[in-house]
């Protein structure tokens, strides 16, 4: 992924507490009516006594909602009852497999308690059951409240992911879990959802987020330490074979049982994308396609189709560019080096040209036989001439600070109603889709890129996988693994998803009801992926990548600027990317 600006995309105009809204909000809205309701009642009624089950179990999953640990003597408090009765009601809770201890020191003689995942899926029934009844009562049922019957659903039980779970056990990771990530959205709500997730592994957490380009440089020479300073990395999908050659990151055969993350779960690119020789390096946190978001309201006013080639797309843009009242057609990477190299192998990968020989197969190229001795550069060849003219078209349809777009900064002016089009990462669709004041808010179609006259349709495949690092101390190798399986895990990524996130690595997280609610982006990548549309192929993980996309980034910069001709700019990235191979 890419350079991009740290800023609280979580609190933009109109969202509370980093939620959206939406069913995610399910079980604290219900929590919330549950304690109001007893509350009424108590007064009108002036008799009768309190129900400690109740009081206790709703205390007890605020808490964990909440990322707060309880004790027994804290939930015999909310019970509402004397102590004795409340150690009865408690006892039975246990008993009966609600609720489950975990021992808070190595003595075993202090235990916090928490809810089974037993207990969450009860409840957060309940919680839909209460919000329906509660809607069909004042007559705001929408159409997917009437679709329901008293105790189930019509969409499959088996789709909706529970929270996660605490660990049985505290992870025995001396100082805290250490781990370096980008400085992403997604990243960044892992970070505003630490105190939970220390809380569901039983210790503290030290994240480090850098930009795109200071990640891998951090991760080398992290490396080349005797001892890693880090348990887990976040891994952008280019670097998988860079990493593996250079012994940044342990196989995850080596760490853990691949089945306990269960593959088939995960987009196939995605997980592909994770592997370097047939050995898997990381599990996907992110898997977030670059797609072409566009601006369905205006597309309808003017009657243009939505844009599924490039000439369409350059169509489109011409209709739309109108300088003179502050309009642009476009908007994409193109500032000089990782941001311009990303988005020139991505542009390649739309008129049928992989950056390196690559054998065809049925959907595009096998990025998973890039691990040979014959492998080459094929920058200069005619479909990446015609890739070259396509950008140099864009450039006169952008906004006039094209040259300095990267990551962020084509995104914010879309956001703003500047754009009628912008090329994106599905993780930063939250600058607007979470932004009701945004013109594109309710308003963006998601579609893969655009395909010139020899390609198809390709959703190019980004993100990061977490990897643990191969010189990482023995003794925390285990209890690393521990963390990775919970920190990918669905129920985890469905967290993030819930408060921000707009990645969803996973076909189960995808297809969860309250995430489809969120954002029709998920439907809409699960549809591309069913198609095949992603692919990994245009930025295939062979360790010399980050060297060739850098190469591009300035050599198409200068062709951008008027310095070189696409030819010239073309042969003098081959040559310099052929020395690269060597």
């Amino acid at each position: 992924m890419g350079n991009i600006h740290n800023e609280n995309f979580l609190s933009a105009p109109g969202t509370r507490g980093g939620q959206d809204g939406g069913g995610q909000a399910a079980l604290p809205a219900a929590l919330g009516f549950i304690d109001s309701l007893i509350a009424e009642l108590d007064t009108a009624l002036e008799i009768g006594d309190p129900n400690p089950h109740l009081n206790m179990v709703a205390a007890l999953i605020k808490a964990h909602l909440n990322g707060k640990v309880i004790t027994a003597t804290m939930l015999i408090s909310a019970s509402g009852v004397p102590y004795a009765t409340a150690r009865r009601k408690l006892q039975q809770l246990l008993d009966c497999g609600l609720i489950e201890q975990r021992a808070r020191t190595r003595s075993g003689r202090s235990f916090s308690l928490h809810p089974t995942e037993r207990l969450m899926t009860n409840w957060r029934q309940l919680a839909d059951r209460i919000l329906r009844l509660c809607a069909e009562t004042t007559g705001t049922a929408t159409a997917t409240a009437r679709e329901y019957y008293f105790g189930a659903s019509y969409v499959p039980a088996s789709q909706s992911i529970a929270p996660p779970q605490v660990l049985p056990e505290p992870l025995p990771l001396g100082g805290g879990l250490r781990i370096l990530v980008h400085g992403d959205p997604t990243f960044m709500v892992m970070e505003n959802l630490k105190r939970q997730f220390e809380q569901i592994i039983g210790t503290s957490i030290s994240q480090r987020a850098f930009s795109i380009d200071r990640l891998r440089t951090e991760a080398l020479r992290n490396a080349e330490r005797r001892v890693s300073k880090y348990d887990i990395i976040a891994v952008d999908l280019p670097w998988i074979g860079e990493f593996a050659e250079k012994n940044v990151l342990s196989p995850l055969s080596d760490c853990l049982d691949i089945d306990r993350l269960d593959p088939p779960d995960f987009h196939t690119a995605g997980w592909m994308a994770a592997h370097w020789g047939g050995r898997p390096y990381g599990v996907p946190s992110q898997t977030t396609p670059e797609l072409l978001f566009y601006r369905k309201d205006m597309f309808a006013a003017a009657g243009l189709e939505p844009p599924h080639t490039t000439d369409a797309v350059i169509t489109a843009a011409r209709h739309f560019h109108a300088p003179q009242h502050g309009r642009y057609g476009i908007a994409w990477n193109a500032a000089r080096g990782t941001a311009l190299g990303h988005q020139f192998l991505m542009t390649c990968a739309d008129f049928g040209q992989p950056i390196i020989n690559l054998d065809p197969i049925a959907g595009g190229f096998a990025a998973d036989t890039a691990k040979r001795t014959d492998i080459v550069p094929t920058i200069d060849t005619p479909l990446a001439l015609d890739a070259c003219e396509y950008l140099l078209q864009l450039l006169d349809l952008s906004p006039p600070d094209i040259l300095s777009m990267s990551w962020y900064e084509r995104i914010r002016p879309y956001a703003a109603g500047k754009i009628a089009m912008a090329y994106g990462y599905t993780l930063l669709a939250p600058y607007f889709e979470r932004d009701p004041s945004s013109p594109a808010n309710g308003n963006t179609g998601y579609l893969p890129h655009a395909a010139g006259p020899q390609g198809q349709p390709v959703a190019p495949v980004g993100g990061y996988v977490l990897g643990i690092p191969a010189n990482i101390a023995p003794e925390r190798r285990a209890a690393a693994a521990e963390a990775l399986v919970a920190f990918t895990s669905p129920e985890a990524q469905k967290l993030y998803v819930l408060n921000g996130s707009r990645t969803a690595p996973r076909y189960s997280v995808g297809a969860d009801p309250e995430v489809r609610r969120i954002s029709p982006i998920f439907e809409a990548v699960d549809a591309m992926s069913l198609r095949d549309e992603l692919q990994y192929w245009p930025r295939p993980p062979i360790p010399q990548i980050a060297d060739i996309i850098e190469i591009c980034g300035q050599e198409l910069h200068d062709m951008l600027r008027g310095i070189l001709t696409p030819r010239d700019a073309l042969r003098r990235a081959q040559s310099r990317a052929e020395d690269a191979l060597k």
